[in-house]
């Protein structure tokens, strides 16, 4: 979840090879590289979080190719946590286009006939096969589900403040804050920094349940041309989440924080609550932290129960590959092999979207607890998309996601006002059409 290189530099350094192998599923007509033993060399893109650091990775990739010893995959790692898309563009660009990516927004890359489109009988191991669709069709693996954002609290830090139940409502939340403030902690961590995206996760959770919660289709509404981010519904959720900064309940400084920062700022005690994906739950459950780490799903103004959630992030494949059959057989592996899906659950607070999948019995209780409130939500029909997090038709346009997180820092900061980063979207928004 890095500085950005030049493009040859980055190749250069972020290029490492690891040998991989291959099942006995799947035929295909890719073509061998070099060599007698008709090894097929594939480029895999990935990125690095606190939770995903390399040796997951190379872990992760040996666990694969131990089962297809015909396929040597060669790592790429994207530059930054958020520049994975940035980065996959401008590796298309110069014509090196990874073989298999993984959590890499398809927008913009499947229109233009560079994703493969998965078919259905490929899919057939996955919960949600029509997840995410594109003009039709099926462009990344539909993996897993994340909820985005629930709330983590420090249980210490909340009861020394008298809070004693976590809020439901948002007039709770606020009254929760000031409770905090008044003992003269931070209510909420957040960051930004070259990532971007940890600036912005509250202003997710607003939009999701304000929003998505009253008009789930919003979004497609949107490209559709009949609202606007300065329709009054975006802009009332917006300005809720100004209100937290003007009020103090936002470090105005902690914008430059990356996320690796902005997450230890908070197992350090610096701040109450932090709004992140269930993903912060392997952390919460395995970094060192001197306190009870809770979690509570995003309060809405009414206690109306409503969940973001997202599922998909998985792998895409490029479909011009020289070995497109080894990146589908390899992709299909990675994303369903019980080892692997089991080591992403603990490394990543994942909920893999496999038919017949159970979690393991030995996760830790900070991940139990989001995922129970993630199966409450389903049990209740209580999911709605989460703002920003989309890759399909129903998602933000490309280079939107980026936009978005500037616009959640210049809140933040004061740099603008409500009214001018609703409007700012709506330009970019035009612009990105």
């Amino acid at each position: 979840m890095r500085k950005v290189w030049a493009l040859g530099a980055a190749v250069a350094v972020c290029l490492t090879a690891c040998s991989v192998k291959q099942d006995t599923g799947g035929g295909g007509t890719g073509s061998t590289g070099a060599g007698s033993t008709g090894t097929k060399e594939i480029s895999f893109l990935t990125f690095e979080t606190p939770n995903l650091p390399p040796t997951y990775w190379d872990a992760a990739i040996k666990r694969v190719t131990d089962k297809y010893p015909d396929i040597k995959v060669n790592k790429l790692v994207a530059p930054t946590t958020q520049g994975r898309t940035p980065y996959a563009k401008q590796l298309l660009q110069s014509g090196q286009f990874p073989d298999v990516m993984i959590a890499v927004d398809p927008a913009g890359f499947a229109e233009a006939g560079n994703l493969y489109d998965w078919k259905p009988d490929e899919l057939k191991d996955f919960q949600f096969p029509e997840a995410n669709p594109i003009k039709g069709g099926h462009h990344q693996l539909p993996a897993n589900t994340q909820t985005i954002p629930p709330v983590y609290y420090n249980k210490k830090l909340f009861a020394d403040a008298g809070i004693t139940s976590t809020p439901k409502t948002w007039a709770e939340l606020l009254a929760a804050c000031e409770k905090l403030k008044a003992k003269g902690t931070q209510p909420f961590v957040i960051g930004g920094g070259k990532d971007g995206f940890p600036a912005s996760m509250i202003m997710t959770g607003l939009v999701s349940v304000d929003v998505y919660g009253k008009t789930p289709d919003w979004l497609t509404q949107r490209r559709a041309g009949k609202v606007k981010f300065s329709d009054p519904d975006f802009t009332k959720a917006v300005q809720k989440f100004a209100d937290l900064s003007t009020k103090g309940f936002l470090n105005k400084d902690s914008v430059s924080r990356d996320y690796a920062a902005t997450e230890q700022a908070f197992l350090n005690g610096e701040g109450a609550m932090y709004p992140m994906g269930n993903w912060f739950a392997a952390n919460a459950d395995t970094k060192k932290h001197d306190f009870d780490i809770g979690v509570f799903n995003f309060p809405t103004d009414d206690g109306k129960l409503v969940v973001p959630a997202y599922t998909g992030g998985g792998m895409s494949v490029n479909a011009h590959s020289k070995n497109l059959d080894a990146a589908k057989r390899f992709a299909i592996a990675f994303q369903t092999d019980k080892g692997q899906i089991d080591a992403s659950v603990k490394a990543d607070g994942l909920v893999p979207a496999i038919k017949g999948y159970q979690m393991p019995s030995d996760i830790g209780p900070v991940l139990k607890a989001g995922y129970d409130l993630y199966k409450e939500a389903v049990d209740k029909n209580a999911i709605v998309n989460s703002f920003g997090w989309e890759t399909a038709d129903d998602g933000l346009l490309p280079g939107m996601k980026e936009k978005f997180y500037a616009v959640a820092q210049d809140i933040v900061t004061g740099r603008k006002s409500v009214a001018e980063a609703c409007a700012y979207l709506d330009t970019e928004w035009e612009k990105a059409k």
